[in-house]
């Protein structure tokens, strides 16, 4: 599919929530996408395409990162790294807390579950402030991967979470 074709599908399928998840924010809501067999398999073509051959495993920030990011692992034939809220994996975990716009958080993935030197791409929805983004990152590079990009369906501009990312490699699909 074209990268015009493609954001024409996503300009269907994409819809946006006003006053959700408060007033004044507009949500940006992939279940649509998700729902359409056509559309989210284009998705996961398109972003396959860019990385076939280039990673080890494929990590997706909680929760629709995961989504996107097991059926992209799946797609590419490597594994999964789930990166979640603070408290929600069993077993040795590595951390990091960080601050957002509006308060803190903690991350979490399972640190043996990443080879030393393993090239790793992040998935995740959207990108807004890129502050939950630029930690996941971090914390993989922590615990010894390579991250090599970092793929969102969505980049949200106005907030520019792409400055936040620095010189990273980021490939966004839509911008909103």
């Amino acid at each position: 599919m074209t990268v015009a074709a493609l954001h024409d599908t996503l300009d269907a399928v994409l819809r946006d929530i006003p006053d959700f998840p408060k007033p004044g924010v507009t949500f940006k809501d992939i279940t649509p996408l998700l729902a359409d067999p056509s559309a989210f398999a284009a998705v996961i073509a398109d972003q396959s395409a860019r990385h076939t051959g280039q990673v080890d495993l494929v990590a997706g920030i909680e929760a629709r990162g995961f989504i996107l990011g097991a059926a992209l692992a799946h797609a590419l034939g490597v594994g999964f790294i789930p990166v979640r809220k603070a408290g929600k994996l069993p077993g040795r975990t590595a951390s990091l807390a960080y601050d957002l716009e509006y308060g803190s958080a903690t991350i979490e993935v399972h640190a043996d579950d990443i080879a030393e030197g393993a090239r790793v791409l992040l998935v995740d929805d959207v990108l807004a402030t890129g502050g939950t983004a630029a930690a996941a990152w971090d914390l993989l590079t922590s615990v010894g991967a390579e991250v090599v990009g970092l793929e969102v369906v969505i980049e949200l501009t106005a907030l520019q979470g792409r400055a936040r990312l620095a010189e990273r490699a980021l490939h966004a699909l839509y911008s909103g």
